[in-house]
């Protein structure tokens, strides 16, 4: 185990750990100024960071081929869990996708999002040469459908969105042929339709709103304003870590879950929000060459997904805090607060890893596989 440890990509390795610590001083920042202390949230999200980097250690550790032989149960218990949530879970922000467990709060399509990586990557590197191309698309939709169904449920679109987004960055690195594209736009058009009518009054006019938040200051569009004026007020440096007016007079909300980039930006400016997007493209490009050098099908397929989770975050959180895309309750990976969504992210650097310490030297087999 110690020499397996040794043998990590340390380069993946310490950049998920300074990622980490960037949210823990944005997170110390908030919650030590002000009136703004806070001892209970900033406690528990370094008692998270740090299960969360033994589980990224752990994982690392453990053979990836192991979740091969459970693929199929995780997908069941997924369905499972989504169901109990709906019937058992508790509403917070307006979504009922928590379970309640005492001591904190679960949020299950955290762990989901890892599950059906792991499905999925199973699922089309077996059955694509078993069942076809076009047969395997289909199928493998209609499994991920059910759970995206289940997750608007609740409703949490952004959720869903980051599911049939993995499906898809899946299905599209496996060899899609380009005139099958067309057709997911299309379904993607018709689930956009369908997804509407499960939307409640607020989350209409989140997306309304967007388009013009000027609409209603003081109502819907006042987050997206609120966050847009933190990344001003950043400028070139920032005004420092603890005294941006917008997140530590209370103006910015959401500060350390939703929003903790503009709280970022507006603490570290233009120039630290370069160091924050260097460190995301130091991981992007590990998650690169981890795929590309992958022992087997099985194993690029899941950096594959993982990366596909890492941008969509990445992108949609980022793109909501500075007004280009509505507010979906998306977190940044690694960074928002969050028990459930950072130790889900770090179980999947985890996964990464192990993909790593056993990929080929050369590319033979990768060829071979393919």
């Amino acid at each position: 185990m110690i020499r397996k440890f040794f043998a990590f990509d340390f380069i993946l390795f310490f950049t998920v750990l300074l990622l980490v610590g960037f949210g823990i001083v944005a997170l110390w920042s908030v919650f030590f100024y002000g009136d703004n202390i806070n001892n209970v949230i900033f406690i528990r999200h370094l008692i998270y960071a740090s299960i969360g980097i033994g589980i990224f250690v752990l994982f690392g550790l453990i053979d990836y081929n192991i979740f091969r032989a459970y693929s199929t149960f995780l997908y069941f218990f997924s369905v499972g869990l989504l169901i109990a949530t709906l019937v058992f879970g508790t509403t917070l922000r307006g979504t009922s996708g928590w379970i309640d467990l005492g001591f904190a709060s679960f949020q299950p399509v955290e762990i989901v999002k890892v599950f059906m990586i792991i499905f999925l990557a199973h699922f089309i590197s077996k059955k694509r040469g078993e069942l076809g191309e076009i047969t395997t698309i289909v199928v493998s939709f209609g499994l991920v459908s059910v759970v995206g169904f289940l997750i608007l449920m609740q409703p949490d679109f952004g959720s869903a969105l980051v599911v049939f987004g993995i499906w898809f960055g899946m299905i599209f690195v496996s060899g899609l042929k380009k005139r099958y594209l067309l057709s997911f736009v299309l379904i993607g058009v018709v689930f956009s339709v369908v997804a509407w009518s499960f939307f409640v009054p607020y989350q209409r006019a989140r997306i309304v709103n967007f388009l013009n938040p000027e609409l209603d200051p003081q109502g819907s569009g006042y987050n997206v304003l609120q966050s847009m004026i933190a990344v001003g007020n950043g400028g070139m440096v920032g005004q420092g870590f603890g005294y941006g007016s917008q997140s530590q007079l209370s103006f910015l909300p959401e500060k350390h879950t939703d929003f903790i980039f503009a709280t970022i930006a507006e603490s570290v400016g233009f120039l630290g929000t370069l160091v924050l997007f260097g460190l995301f493209g130091v991981i992007f490009t590990r998650f690169y060459f981890i795929a590309r050098h992958s022992r087997d099908a099985f194993g690029y397929f899941l950096v594959v997904g993982v990366m596909v989770l890492f941008f969509i975050h990445f992108t949609v959180n980022i793109g909501m805090n500075i007004g280009v895309m509505p507010v979906t309750g998306i977190p940044l990976p690694l960074i928002s607060y969050g028990g459930s969504s950072l130790l889900s992210v770090l179980i999947t650097c985890g996964i990464v890893m192990s993909v790593y310490l056993r990929r080929e030297v050369t590319m033979k087999n990768y060829v071979e596989s393919y």
